[in-house]
């Protein structure tokens, strides 16, 4: 049922929110779409192009391939759900976003950045045994156990946050409906609500805490064992070598967890009103990795280089 009467006073549940952009700053909209529009393509040429690869090449069917594969499929997800919407906002002023495209939206925010959450996880478990432990990796991370890893991945973002569109349905919205927001975040979607909101801001918090205290937890932990690890490597050439195969995968989670962590903190215990500042840093949350993380795994692995060299080198053609 699209509209509920849940009193007297016929507080309405809406057909359509408004997504106010970046407050303060509409004029300047058109200017703010031309970082958003580069980055959007960024991420989907690039996003597009680690996933081609390694789907095709042979020699990039590893676990750790594997796992940049997902990361590669999320970003896009991410990209796509959230980014057109965003330039229609900049370039045609169109606000409005029916109730159940916003929910929607809602879902695929937060699922998929918990599930890059869970990626990055699994990424600095395959380097804490590809340096701890190199004999045993392929007993360790066999195709099923890969497999299998990915599966948790998925079902832990979908599960952990399937309830907050559902939680969010259930409020009653009798104010303004206009989120002041690029997007539909959960808890911007939530303040706008007159009903008691005290369920959905404990259940958010506590799988924001889960989410991304438990796993910047592991991954801290991971890195811990590895610096063990490598200090005692018997060559500065080795050391050098095992700290450059993970310098992409650090780089990559502080482009995830920074302005992932001061966008929650701002939005959970900032002004009510949402201010340019933490709108842009909510965008860019979403902006930043898809758009460099394939740039950064271009970059520093040579594997990845190596193929797309070899895409974009052209081919001798035999004269005889």
């Amino acid at each position: 049922m699209i509209i509920t009467v849940l009193s007297n006073n016929s507080h309405l549940f809406p057909r359509t929110f408004f997504l106010a952009g970046i407050p303060g700053l509409t004029a300047a909209h058109i200017w703010i779409s031309l970082p958003f529009c580069f980055m959007f393509f960024l991420a989907v040429t690039g996003n597009g192009i680690l996933l081609f690869l390694t789907w095709t090449e042979c020699s990039l069917h590893q676990p750790m391939f594997f796992f940049l594969a997902m990361l590669s499929f999320v970003d896009l997800v991410l990209s796509l759900s959230t980014l057109p919407k965003m330039l229609a906002i900049f370039w045609f002023d169109a606000t409005a976003i029916s109730s159940h495209s916003c929910f929607l939206q809602m879902f695929f925010v937060h699922a998929f950045s918990a599930m890059e959450s869970g990626v990055l996880v699994a990424m600095a478990l395959d380097r804490l045994v590809a340096i701890c432990d190199p004999l045993r990796y392929p007993t360790i991370l066999t195709p099923v156990v890969v497999v299998k890893i990915g599966g948790m991945v998925v079902l832990r973002g979908v599960g952990l946050t399937i309830s907050f569109p559902s939680l969010a349905h259930r409020l009653p919205y009798c104010g303004s409906h206009t989120i002041a927001y690029t997007y539909c975040e959960h808890m911007a979607v939530v303040k706008l609500a007159c009903g008691a909101t005290a369920v959905d801001n404990l259940y958010a918090f506590a799988v924001a805490i889960f989410v991304g205290v438990g796993d910047v937890a592991f991954i801290l932990y991971s890195y811990w064992q590895i610096v063990r690890t490598v200090i005692h490597f018997p060559s500065p050439k080795a050391r050098a070598k095992a700290g450059s195969t993970c310098m992409a995968h650090i780089c990559v989670i502080f482009f995830f967890y920074g302005p992932g962590f001061l966008s929650v903190v701002m939005q959970r215990f900032g002004p009510p009103v949402a201010s340019a500042a933490k709108v842009i840093l909510a965008s860019l949350y979403l902006l930043f990795p898809p758009a460099l993380d394939p740039i950064v795994y271009g970059v520093k692995t040579k594997q990845i280089r190596e193929q797309v060299f070899k895409i974009l080198r052209p081919k001798r053609i035999d004269p005889t």
